[in-house]
C-alpha cells in the first residue's frame, strides 16, 4: 500500500542564494485510496506544498520541495544530513474528508500500517553533472517533522515592524523641517543685522536725517532732567553700538567719523 516516488533522491543544484524548487511525484499503483503525509529533518530550511493529502487509486500527486535561500552555500565536500520522510495508510473514501484527523487517529489505533519511505537530499555543484551521490551515513538523522505547507519565503514581518519605515520616516521629516527652520531664522537675523549697516553715503545721510528728527522729538519730549539723562544714556550705548558694527564690518573712516559727531551733536543737545 506504500506509495512509488520519484526520483528516489532529492538534489538541489548550488548555488543557494536564491530558492531552489524540486519536485517529488507520488503515485499510487494500489487498489484502494492512500492518505500520504510528508515529514523532514529540517524543518526551517524547506517548504513542502502539499505536505499531506490523498491520492486516488493509480493516480499520482506532484509535491513541490523548496529549499530556502541561504547567506552562504556549505562547502562543496560538506555531506549534506537533511532527509525526508513520506508517510502513506490505505484508507477509505469516507476518511478523506479531513486528512489530519484521519492521520491522528491512524497513530493512535493503527500505527503499524503505516508504510514509510526515506528520501536523502544532496547539494550538487552549480552546472554540471545531475549525479547524485551515493552512500550511506551511520549518524542518526535528527527527528523527522512537517515543514512548512505554505510555498514561499518565509512570514511577512510583524505589523510592528512593517511600521517602523513610516517612523523612521516621519522622524526624518521632523528633523528636515527643524533643520529648515534654524536655517531660515539665520536668514533672517543676518539680513536685519546687515540692513542695519550704512552701505554708502546715501545711506548715512538718511540715517543722519531719521536721527536728527529723532533728536527733534525728544527734545521736544524732554523736560524732566531725570528723564533726559536716561534717555541721553540711552541715545549713546545706541550710538556706540552703531559705531562698532561700523568698525566690525570694516565701514569707511569717514562714515564712522559723521556717526561720531552725530555722538557728540546729541550729547551737546541735552548737556
Amino acid at each position: 500500500m506504500s506509495v512509488e516516488l520519484s526520483p528516489q533522491e532529492l538534489g538541489f543544484r548550488r548555488p543557494f542564494n536564491h530558492e531552489v524548487t524540486q519536485v517529488l511525484r507520488l503515485a499510487n499503483n494500489n487498489a484502494g485510496t492512500v492518505a500520504f503525509k510528508v515529514k523532514t529533518t529540517a524543518p526551517k530550511q524547506y517548504c513542502v506544498r502539499p505536505n499531506s493529502g490523498v491520492i486516488k487509486a493509480n493516480d499520482s500527486v506532484d509535491v513541490q520541495v523548496l529549499l530556502q535561500a541561504m547567506k552562504e552555500d556549505p562547502p562543496l565536500d560538506a555531506r549534506c544530513r537533511d532527509k525526508f520522510l513520506v508517510q502513506s495508510v490505505l484508507v477509505d473514501d469516507s476518511e478523506e474528508s479531513n486528512v489530519a484527523t484521519l492521520w491522528s487517529n491512524v497513530e493512535k489505533t493503527n500505527k503499524g500500517s503505516i508504510q514509510e519511505q526515506k528520501i536523502r537530499v544532496q547539494f550538487l555543484p552549480p552546472g554540471g553533472s545531475t549525479h547524485l551521490n551515493g552512500g550511506v551515513t551511520s549518524d542518526e538523522p535528527p527527528a523527522y517533522s512537517s515543514p512548512t505547507p505554505a510555498y514561499g519565503s518565509p512570514a511577512p514581518a510583524s505589523s510592528s515592524d512593517a511600521k517602523s519605515p513610516s517612523v523612521a520616516e516621519s522622524a526624518r521629516s521632523t528633523a528636515s523641517h527643524a533643520t529648515e527652520a534654524t536655517t531660515t531664522g539665520a536668514s533672517s537675523a543676518y539680513s536685519s543685522v546687515t540692513n542695519a549697516i550704512p552701505k554708502n553715503q546715501d545711506d548715512v545721510n538718511q540715517q543722519l536725517s531719521a536721527a536728527q528728527a529723532r533728536i527733534k522729538d525728544l527734545t521736544n519730549q524732554l523736560s524732566d532732567p531725570q528723564v533726559r539723562q536716561r534717555k541721553v544714556a540711552e541715545t549713546q550705548e545706541k550710538v556706540q553700538q552703531v559705531v562698532q558694527q561700523t568698525q566690525d564690518t570694516g565701514v569707511p573712516l569717514h562714515i564712522v567719523a559723521a556717526l561720531c559727531l552725530l555722538s557728540f551733536l546729541i550729547a551737546y543737545v541735552f548737556f
